[in-house]
């Protein structure tokens, strides 16, 4: 059993990619009577919601062993080319030129991936969820942390990064719908890859970004970014999800078995370890650990659970109208594109995840493996104080979303304290509660009040 890692190629190089070429790698996984074949996943690792279909699944080594007693069977050695991407975009390109197998990414680029696939005639389908969120959670817009923009209206006329066709870029242009900003005319939208985004934020030259897990997170971590919009509030679905070629699965379909039967290991080792999950994530990928944990953790934005629930579907089909009025996709034919059956072939017998719960604020202190849980922010803030703590999670009093203590907005009303992801979210709260004595308090007054 042999395994490589691929980087991802520079943006000339990729661009040579996107005709279809003859196959290497995955032209040997579809021959019949090799005595060696090459696998080859295209995964995001950045993207820590599709952990359990790359970064931490490679790192677990779960699908090479899966392959290796397959290969004991069948006298073939198999070898696993894991590709790293920023971005679904050139996984789907290689996947249309028959380079790419399986393939992880977001809900918005899935469709685009079903589009190309079948345009190209290499059709692909697909057969398992990675993380979800049931509202909308894993997309968030951000500012500079001097930004004098308060809410999404705020937006009118600004410069906004994102990543056309992307499932933060879907977030982006229905938040703008529902504030009565026209996506296309009311912003300056600048499509950038998150990391060039990032970038242009802390430089000044856009006004505000709008990415997916795990940038959001990761700016406001670092001191380098404020939530001003939680995706949450949309209340809609978004996930991400494994895509692989048609022909593939067809002529290899133990080898996807064993793909999701891997993934379904991943998966209970990070519901049942998380702390020891985003170390490893946090240690392949070079993201803080506590900014993994955000995500990924006991309480974290993303549930991991491969099923392909019927919500995370519909949202799908939902999701198609918002790329047709982008001129991304055409008709998409969603049903078609969804097999559900080699995932129910694997999990065949077995139980199903527990489904989603409210998260509840969360206390990681240095030196522990194990987190602590808090019924309410207040007693959070209370055990904190005084002591080691490596990070501090609430969740949002509206939408659930949970970020870091101290980086969100807090309000005092009587004895309770409630914890918000944006000023535009607590100043809500305030004005719908203003016979109570509702207002909005500083972290450092927050942890006086609580204790």
């Amino acid at each position: 059993m042999r395994t490589t890692r691929t980087k991802a190629l520079a943006p000339a190089a990729l661009a040579l990619l996107l005709a279809p070429l003859a196959t290497a790698c995955s032209g040997s996984a579809g021959a019949t009577g090799s005595k060696t074949v090459t696998v080859t996943v295209g995964y995001q690792s950045k993207t820590i919601n599709t952990v359990t279909a790359g970064t931490l699944l490679r790192s677990l080594g779960y699908f090479e062993e899966e392959l290796a007693a397959r290969g004991k069977k069948d006298g073939i050695t198999y070898d696993v080319d894991w590709q790293d991407y920023a971005t679904g975009a050139p996984i789907t390109a290689q996947m249309t030129a028959g380079k790419i197998d399986i393939g992880s990414m977001g809900d918005f680029p899935l469709l685009i991936n079903a589009v190309r696939g079948k345009e190209l005639k290499q059709p692909t389908h697909l057969v398992s969820v990675t993380g979800y969120n049931l509202r909308g959670g894993l997309n968030t817009v951000v500012t500079a942390p001097d930004s004098k923009l308060e809410s999404l209206a705020d937006l009118r006329g600004k410069k906004v990064s994102t990543s056309v066709g992307s499932a933060a870029d879907g977030t982006l242009v229905r938040a703008l719908q529902r504030a009565g900003i026209d996506p296309s005319g009311g912003i300056e939208k600048l499509n950038q890859q998150p990391s060039v985004g990032a970038s242009a934020l802390q430089a000044g030259s856009v006004d505000a970004l709008s990415q997916f897990v795990a940038w959001p997170g990761q700016l406001a971590y670092e001191g380098r970014a404020k939530a001003l919009y939680d995706g949450a509030e949309l209340n809609l679905p978004t996930f991400h999800g494994v895509t692989v070629r048609e022909k593939f699965a067809k002529e290899r379909a133990g080898v996807l078995d064993d793909f999701l039967r891997a993934q379904r290991r991943a998966t209970d080792h990070l519901r049942t370890e998380p702390v020891a999950a985003a170390e490893s994530v946090a240690k392949e990928t070079g993201l803080p650990a506590e900014v993994v944990y955000l995500y990924n953790g006991a309480n974290g934005i993303a549930t991991f659970d491969p099923a392909l629930r019927p919500e995370l579907i519909d949202a799908l089909k939902q999701d198609v109208p918002v790329l047709k009025d982008a001129k991304l996709v055409g008709d998409v034919d969603v049903d078609a594109f969804v097999d559900p059956e080699p995932l129910a072939r694997v999990a065949a017998g077995t139980a199903k995840y527990p489904e989603a719960v409210a998260a509840r604020p969360e206390l990681w202190l240095k030196g522990q493996a194990r987190t602590q849980s808090f019924d309410s922010p207040r007693e959070l803030l209370k055990a904190a104080r005084g002591a080691d703590v490596r990070a501090a999670y609430v969740p949002d009093a509206v939408t659930g979303t949970l970020w870091f203590a101290d980086k969100a907005v807090w309000v005092a009303e009587g004895p309770e304290l409630r914890a918000f992801v944006t000023p535009a979210g607590a100043k809500a709260y305030v004005a719908a509660h203003q016979g109570s004595g509702a207002r909005i308090v500083s972290f450092a007054e927050a942890g006086t009040l609580a204790s």
